[in-house]
């Protein structure tokens, strides 16, 4: 039998914005159908190693593979392709305030397939469903809670039914209980689906949570990875004390 590639790999990436360096020969490997959390202070590439995920970013060096594939180099039509197996939760939802809820979810339908009109709405329902917003599909985004907006973003975001989501502080901005909501759903998700989660997250409860693996970058460096259990017994104190955090961030 073949083996199965990681998910996402990142291979010695660096990535420089002017003189700053946010990311120096990162390495990362994120099985298939796990759960991983890059944590990590502000400002330490978190986010940036997202973005590089889905091509929104191109490495200074080094190479970055989404399921075998090597992205590095690839057209943006190519580009394309690939980011149709890959869903991106953004920090603030990111929803488009001049069409509904429902409308929302349903536009990587309209762009990326030819499904009826009646099969995108059904589709789109369903998803609203599942995160418990099967009323709000014809409310506009700006009627929604904080935490019902992530809840939306997060239906978007699994609408292509996507291999791997990528979350970008889905609990920021979340009161303890929301936040858990959010957590749920995504452990629910990759219990579920396999689907792979890749989570960049301050919340350490939500680490716990989701994360089968997390690992901590500092000075755009990979110091610390392993399970939960294996963080906290880090020698890093800075991870020690992340580790020991109940603040939401």
């Amino acid at each position: 039998m073949a083996e199965v590639p990681p998910a996402v790999e990142l291979r010695h990436v660096t990535k420089s914005f002017g003189t700053r360096r946010v990311l120096d020969d990162v390495c990362l490997s994120v099985p298939a159908g796990r759960g991983f959390c890059i944590l990590g202070r502000s400002g330490t590439g978190k986010s940036v190693a997202l973005k590089h995920i889905v091509g929104l970013i191109k490495p200074d060096a080094g190479h970055v593979l989404v399921e075998g594939e090597d992205i590095t180099g690839l057209s943006s039509r190519a580009l394309a392709r690939v980011r149709k197996r890959i869903g991106f939760l953004f920090q603030n939802a990111a929803l488009f305030d001049s069409i509904t809820v429902g409308e929302n979810v349903a536009f990587p339908l309209r762009r990326h397939t030819d499904l009826t009109e009646e099969e995108i709405r059904a589709r789109a329902g369903r998803l609203l469903g599942q995160v418990g917003l099967e009323r709000e599909y014809d409310k506009m985004p700006a009627d929604l809670s904080g935490g019902m907006r992530k809840r939306a973003g997060l239906a978007r975001a699994l609408v292509l039914d996507p291999a791997i989501l990528l979350a970008d502080e889905p609990s920021a901005g979340l009161d303890p209980v929301t936040a858990a909501e959010i957590d749920a759903l995504l452990v629910d998700l990759k219990r579920r689906s396999s689907t792979t989660l890749l989570v960049v997250t301050h919340n350490i409860p939500s680490a716990r949570a989701i994360g089968d693996e997390l690992v901590f970058l500092d000075g755009g460096r990979v110091i610390a990875r392993g399970s939960p259990d294996a963080l906290d017994r880090s020698e890093a104190p800075l991870v020690r004390q992340f580790m020991r955090s109940l603040g939401t961030g």
